[in-house]
């Protein structure tokens, strides 16, 4: 690769870019007001970012449906950890390092609600019961001690069309997750045919 030609400052981003309007300046708040929980009660999914001692990042995504996050109160919410593939990135990371950042979406918005806080592993059973589908309460959850909150522009998915159905590339010409994992996974009896088939099964009986 050749070399590049990089920024190296605060101030020469500053310099480039220029500084934020006061709108985006005083845009932050240090609670969950009632705008943010209506909004957290609208959205079905979230990308949670979490990072390690050592300052690895991940970033996951967590769905089910609308208001699926208990907000406890002004200040603290929880996500439910339902049934995945028992990597536990995410909570690792949280063990290590409490810090955490959330992306709200909610289908068809642009705007986004983004919240960051320190986070804990919960297993209360009477907090957990709360976010109980089909009669199966998650074993854990991601507790959040909300330090900000605020509303991100939705620019990136006017660019994208990402919620534009005919900005939508055809099905049959999207990557085929079976065939990556298959490449990824690298094991003989991992066959594309076996995961396209675990998937499946994963999705229909394994969700909660």
């Amino acid at each position: 690769m050749k070399t590049l030609d990089y920024v190296n400052s605060q101030e020469e981003l500053r310099l480039m870019l220029g500084t934020p309007s006061l709108r985006g300046q005083n845009k932050v708040i240090s609670k969950i007001d009632e705008h943010c929980k209506d909004f957290i009660a609208h959205s079905p999914f979230l990308i949670l970012a979490t990072s390690d001692h050592e300052g690895n990042c991940d970033s996951s995504p967590r769905g089910d449906a609308a208001g699926f996050v208990h907000v406890i109160d002004d200040h603290h919410l929880v996500i439910p950890d339902r049934p995945g593939n028992k990597r536990v990135d995410s909570m690792f990371n949280i063990l290590s390092n409490p810090k955490v950042g959330l992306l709200f979406l909610i289908p068809g918005m642009g705007e986004t609600l983004r919240i960051n806080g320190k986070a804990a592993i919960i297993k209360d059973e009477e907090v957990l019961k709360k976010m109980e589908v089909g009669g199966k309460a998650p074993l854990l959850g991601i507790l959040v001690n909300v330090e900000q909150c605020f509303m991100h522009c939705g620019k990136a998915f006017k660019r994208s069309g990402l919620w534009e159905p005919v900005r939508w590339e055809m099905k049959e010409s999207l990557p085929n997750a079976a065939k990556i994992l298959a490449a990824h996974v690298n094991l003989p009896e991992m066959t594309e045919e076996r995961i396209a088939n675990d998937l499946i099964e994963g999705y229909k009986n394994k969700l909660y």
